[in-house]
This record gives structure tokens, sequence and C-alpha cells, in this order.
């Protein structure tokens, strides 16, 4: 932390002892890990508690509406392995807990960790760029994802842009997907750029020039661009290829992954060329890259009763569709809740290509359950509809993939002992 005056310290060490004694007790009321309400005491103690802890570190932020608990993951894991003592000079919220209350919380517990690796809200990006003033920020895509709070994902984009063109030469070195035109309009502004070249396969929420509202070109390799401006995709400083991240002059590292996926290849791209800017070298980023195998359940192999389920988590059609193939089982359980961390509107359903399930027998279980089962008889899916989640998944045998949205899929982690 910065230098502090007697006053600050000491209301900021109260925050974080009250803060440390309310998750004790969500701990042993049953209530979680007592992480986000750990947060929400210390902040409401000391409203400026976020920006003390943020100060004099060394920070690196990843943001993105798919795929930044894991790339958050595997960056950890990737300076970890570059860096002395870790696990007392790195902080981290990999869990997911990526708001104001999740980072307060988890830089509360380690305060004397000089570097912090953070998830980080679409929304929370522009104050966590000018208060901490992190080192790198990751930014990995935009797309629709809980429609009843995020009603235009333009919006979240403009509050990077804003927050980088105000930032200037104090800003961060940005790695962004090239092939997210949102993305590559909010980066703009940024003082430096290291482009990423995804491959993205989601194009759905980039038909628009976020920048004059022209529709959007692609060419016979999906390379983006716009007819009405100047806005085009960049050329990048690396691209996946295979199961290799590939730097611009050629140079080609075989990822080594345990986490499954084209999409994680991209994650795991991204990642390397923010380990790069931290000063870890692409081999020992590598080494620790591939300790990670299900960050905060993701891919994970569980237990209930008798039948043995893997988890994967898709919460929005863009999810869904890097989701869906990887479920290999049949019958495969897919999980559908509306609570506030899902998204109260579901109308996405019928965005997402179910149809590739038919020829399996597909379970719908969860409290929207009946909504995807009229999406399944129209893709033409055999299916049948368990309502209760446990019931759902009794009586399977081999290894059954289960595909979920995010209130089910937490309570899958309870359920399986993961959480």
């Amino acid at each position: 932390m910065a230098d502090l005056s007697s006053p600050a310290r000491a209301r900021l060490a109260v925050a974080i002892s009250a803060g440390r004694v309310a998750a004790l007790a969500s701990r042993l009321a049953g209530r979680g890990s007592g992480a986000s309400i750990r947060g929400r005491v210390m902040l409401k103690i000391d409203p400026d508690a976020l920006a003390k802890l943020l100060v004099g570190r060394r920070i690196a932020c990843v943001s993105g509406t798919n795929g930044k608990t894991t790339t958050t993951h595997l960056l950890t894991a990737a300076i970890k392995a570059g860096t002395p003592d870790p696990e007392a000079s790195v902080v981290t919220n990999a869990d997911g807990a990526n708001l104001y209350h999740g980072i307060a919380s988890a830089l509360g517990e380690h305060a004397s960790a000089s570097v912090a690796v953070l998830e980080t809200d679409e929304r929370v990006v522009p104050t966590v760029v000018k208060l901490g003033r992190p080192e790198v920020l990751v930014l990995l895509n935009f797309s629709r994802d809980q429609m009843d709070r995020h009603h235009e994902i333009k919006a979240l984009g403009r509050g990077w842009r804003n927050a980088l063109a105000e930032a200037g030469t104090q800003g961060p070195v940005v790695v962004a997907n090239a092939c997210d035109p949102l993305v590559v309009w909010a980066s703009q502004p940024a003082r430096k750029v290291v482009w990423v070249d995804t491959g993205q396969g989601w194009t759905q929420d980039a038909a628009l020039c976020p920048s004059c509202g022209a529709v959007l070109t692609r060419d016979a390799s999906s390379h983006w661009d716009c007819p009405g401006c100047d806005l085009t995709q960049p050329d990048a400083q690396w691209c996946v290829d295979g199961e290799s991240a590939v730097e611009a002059d050629g140079t080609a590292w075989d990822l080594q992954l345990n986490v499954p996926g084209r999409f994680n290849r991209s994650n795991a791209t991204c990642a390397l060329a923010a380990a790069g800017i931290m000063g870890i070298d692409p081999a020992t980023a590598i080494r620790g890259m591939s300790t990670v195998t299900s960050p905060a359940g993701r891919y994970a192999t569980a237990t209930f009763g008798d039948t043995t389920a893997r988890l994967l988590l898709a919460k929005n059609p863009a999810g869904w569709a890097e989701s869906l193939p990887l479920a290999a089982s049949d019958p495969v359980i897919l999980a559908i809740d509306s609570a506030a961390a899902d998204g109260r509107d579901v109308s996405w359903l019928w965005d997402v290509e179910y149809e590739q399930l038919a020829g399996r027998q597909v379970v719908a279980t969860g409290p929207r359950a009946q909504d995807l089962a009229v999406r399944l008889t129209y893709a033409g899916v055999e299916h049948s509809v368990v309502h209760d989640l446990s019931a759902a998944l009794a009586g399977h045998e081999g290894v059954i993939d289960v595909v979920s949205t995010y209130t089910p899929f937490q309570r899958l982690r309870k359920l399986g002992g993961l959480a």
C-alpha cells in the first residue's frame, strides 16, 4: 500500500478486521466463503478502502463478457511461475468476485502483496483504471449478457474508451482482442495496445461499427472492416494457430493447456501477451499456465450420488456457442435459471444453435427448464424436463456433461464439493 496518514491507515485496519469477522460469520452460517460480505463490510466502514488497497501495487486487470475468470487464473499462474515467493507476493480475486466489494475483499486479505491480478467486471474497469493505474489491462470481448442490467454493450465499451483516454500516458498497456470491433474501438485511446488475433467465432454481437454505425464487412477469413469510417481490424502482434500462440515474427509457443476448447487457447494467448508485459518470459508463463485445470470449477469433474459429471459454464449465447461443442456425452444435461446473477431475460435461448445436439438425448433442468424445452422442441432435439437439479443428475452411467448458466453452476459446485 502507498503511504497513508495514521487516521486513514487506522480506518482501513478497522474495516479489514470487521470484514474478516463478517466473512467468518458467513462461513460458520454456511452462507458461502464470505468473500463478498467481507468486501461489503469493508467498504461500508471505509468507502475509500478500495482506492487505498489498489495504490502502490503492480496491477494486471482482466475484463470482458466471456472468459475473464479463466484468463485471470491463467495470467495469475503465469506470473506466479516467474515470481519468487508467489503466495506472499501475488494476490488475485480469481474466483469470480469481480465487483468493487470482491476486489476490495481480496486485496484486504493480502495487503502486503506487491502484485495484484484482478478479474474486473466490465462496469468496474473505469474505476480500477482511474484508482489503480494498472500496468496491463486485458480486454477480451463484448457480447450480450444479463440484458436486464447491461442494456447496451456499447455503453460499457464507451466507459472503457473514456477511462483510457482520461488516463493518457499514465494508463495501462492494453492487451486487446483484435477480432472484436467494440474492443478495438474502446482500446483506441490507450497509450499502447498489443493486439491479439483470437480467431473469435461468435460475431452476432458485432454487426455494426461502434464508431459510425455502418454495417461491418467481413472477408473470407472473417477479418472485419468498416466501409463508413477508418475503423478496421488491426494487425496483430499475437495470434492463435491450432494449439499454439504465435508472435508476429513467426515464433510459435505450444500452449500445453489443461483446459479444453479453442476459446481457452485464445484466453491463454492473451494471458501470455500480458505476462510478457509484466516481465514473465513465455516459457515460464506457459509452465505456470499448464497448472490450471478447473478455474473456479469450470471443466471440473465431480460426483453427485451415483453420477459423475463434468461441469461447463455458459452464461450467454457466445458462451453457449463455445461450450456446447465440448459437451460430448449422451445424454447431456442443460441447466437454466434466470436469477439476478444469470440475467432475468432468457430470450437469448433462441440465438443458441441447440440444433447441434440433434440425435442425442437432452435433460433440461432448472427453474427455466420449460423455456429451454420449447427451444429444444423447435430445434428437433429429443429431451426430457426434470426441474430439480439433483434429480436430473441421478442415475446416469459414465461421465455426463452438464452445461449450465451461472446460478445452477454455483449450486453444482457446492453439491459436488467443489466450493
